[in-house]
């Protein structure tokens, strides 16, 4: 069975969100603070998480943060903040999707099934045994298998959408790929999530691979189109 992990401190979403789970054949754990999911999250294979933002003590942004230096598990951010900021700055901790309150079960429901669908189907192109060469551009080289991206000859962590992301787009090596292209791969053509997710990930996999981020020279913008890597 499935195992979902809520962090959320007010009773009145967690009581009916671990109800109407619950009744979907999902077991939940549920917790009231970041400090208890965290445990909960280290004792438990956890499958999802649905994080809070806006928590006393530790908040959904320091637990994602921690969470992300443990794992890659799906996590989908719960909160009353709509700002694009805010948004982003959910995104930058390593959060997969943002839900904001109040939100209809249906679509939540609607996008746990499209990521934990994702996790569990990957498409054959991302198929790769261990003995096979890895993907590479420039300095850049992506071991698929073990979900290992080297740059500069130096191990750098990828978060999973960051990473399929990457080896999507090394994949079209040299190609404009499109924005819905790139987001139809990685979220799925079921996403129904702020197009701005992939621009955050964009911004983060820069950090990582660019020699001088603001001057991107490998990932770069086709205004209008998309974007492509290319050495």
């Amino acid at each position: 069975m499935t195992r979902i992990l809520i962090v959320e401190d007010e009773q009145s979403y967690l009581e009916p969100l671990t109800y109407q789970l619950t009744r979907e054949q999902y077991e939940v754990i549920a917790t009231r603070s970041g400090e208890e999911g965290f445990i909960q999250f280290l004792n438990n294979d956890i499958d999802l998480v649905l994080l809070d933002l806006m928590m006393p003590g530790m908040d959904g942004i320091s637990l994602c943060q921690r969470i992300r230096e443990q794992s890659r598990v799906p996590i989908i951010m719960l909160t009353a903040k709509s700002a694009e900021l805010d948004k982003v700055v959910g995104l930058e901790a390593g959060a997969d999707d943002y839900v904001t309150k109040p939100y209809s079960f249906r679509e939540l429901l609607a996008r746990i099934h499209a990521v934990l669908r994702r996790q569990e189907k990957p498409e054959n192109s991302d198929v790769i045994t261990d003995d096979e060469t890895p993907l590479s551009c420039a300095h850049i080289q992506v071991h698929v298998a073990s979900h290992v991206v080297m740059v500069h000859g130096k191990e750098v962590f990828f978060p999973l959408k960051e990473f399929e992301v990457l080896t999507f787009l090394i994949r079209n090596r040299g190609r404009v790929v499109n924005r819905q292209q790139i987001i139809d791969r990685v979220w799925g053509s079921d996403y129904v999530g702020d197009t701005k997710t992939l621009d955050v990930h964009i911004k983060r996999i820069r950090s990582k691979i660019e020699d001088n981020p603001a001057q991107p020279k490998l990932l770069t913008t086709v205004r209008g189109v998309g974007y492509k890597i290319d050495e």
